[in-house]
């Protein structure tokens, strides 16, 4: 299967003022989507993935994690991918690592990038990182701290940030407290993760005010959004008029959330394609080859990809 080569629409280009110019894909396909599959994938078929999403252009390729086997199996050769990974150069290749033990292996595997994932709720930390919020902090400063003498760029993920299965909706000024304390520690990115997907656009530009009302620079400001009530692109838009020019996406649509049994997919990278390039916004990626990419991993999965561009465009 591939993209369609006869009658393969074009998206109208519609450039619209306030949105910026360019915007980086942060894509967690290979990491967050594949760490919510039921079977484990091979080796050789995430280093083809990988590959794959090299040759389509992507700037970023969140690429595996060093989370204990036990709790994520799916990213249990997370060293072995590493090792064999075709590097391709001006392309960044973040890992997450959830504690001292995970950075060191990180480190021992030559990354330049890592991420650490904390949660604005208290019993998302729990169930994630069994621990409450106050001392996920203390779990992540010697982390930071060791990886930023390193020279390694740090990333912080933020989960339920808009809403938590047990909690319902989050206070704003709880999401920005614990937001600002993962940037002041020594990330230099924060990542506003709509975990289980109830973000809609009006709350996620509150969010995005309410960090800058704060000091916080938009610059610094990411957001990962779930597909669960199709509000995604829609929130993705939001965020993009409020000057955020980084996006999470995972190809095809991949991804959940192993510790929120509601939250679905990723936002697709090819439906963000899609919406950046009637946007007139440069990204950098090969729409053809990434449908192509998704609909070759959607065949390895025996599954089809819930990625409406993906669906379109496929033969």
């Amino acid at each position: 299967m591939g993209v369609r080569e006869i009658g393969l629409p074009e998206v109208t280009r519609s450039p619209e003022p306030g949105v910026p110019e360019r915007v980086t894909i942060w894509e967690v396909g290979p990491r967050d989507g594949l760490q919510n599959e039921s079977d484990v994938v091979p080796s050789e078929t995430k280093l083809e993935f990988l590959n794959r999403l090299n040759a389509a252009g992507l700037p970023v390729i969140e690429t595996t994690s060093f989370v204990h086997p036990e709790w994520v199996p799916q990213l249990a050769d997370a060293a072995e991918v590493l090792d064999g990974l075709s590097r391709k150069p001006g392309v960044r290749y973040p890992v997450l690592v959830p504690n001292e033990r995970g950075l060191h292996r990180a480190l021992q595997a030559g990354v330049e990038d890592v991420a650490i994932f904390a949660s604005a709720t208290d019993s998302f930390a729990r169930r994630n990182l069994n621990r409450p919020v106050e001392e996920q902090f203390e779990m992540f400063h010697p982390v930071v701290r060791r990886a930023v003498s390193a020279g390694l760029r740090v990333r912080g993920y933020l989960s339920m940030v808009f809403g938590d299965p047990w909690e319902g909706p989050v206070a704003v000024d709880q999401v920005v407290n614990t937001g600002k304390r993962l940037l002041e520690m020594g990330c230099d990115q924060l990542s506003l993760g709509d975990t289980i997907g109830v973000a809609t656009p009006g709350r996620v530009e509150t969010v995005l005010r309410a960090f800058v009302a704060e000091g916080v620079s938009v610059d610094r400001l990411a957001v990962h959004f779930h597909d669960t009530y199709g509000q995604a692109l829609a929130n993705t838009y939001a965020a993009l008029r409020q000057g955020v020019s980084t996006v999470d996406a995972s190809a095809g649509g991949l991804g959940g959330c192993p510790y929120a049994a509601s939250a679905t997919g990723n936002l697709a990278t090819e439906d963000l394609v899609w919406m950046l390039d009637g946007l007139g916004v440069e990204h950098g990626v090969d729409l053809k080859m990434l449908v192509d990419t998704s609909t070759w991993m959607a065949e390895r999965l025996g599954k089809p990809s819930p990625s409406a561009v993906v669906r379109a465009l496929a033969l």
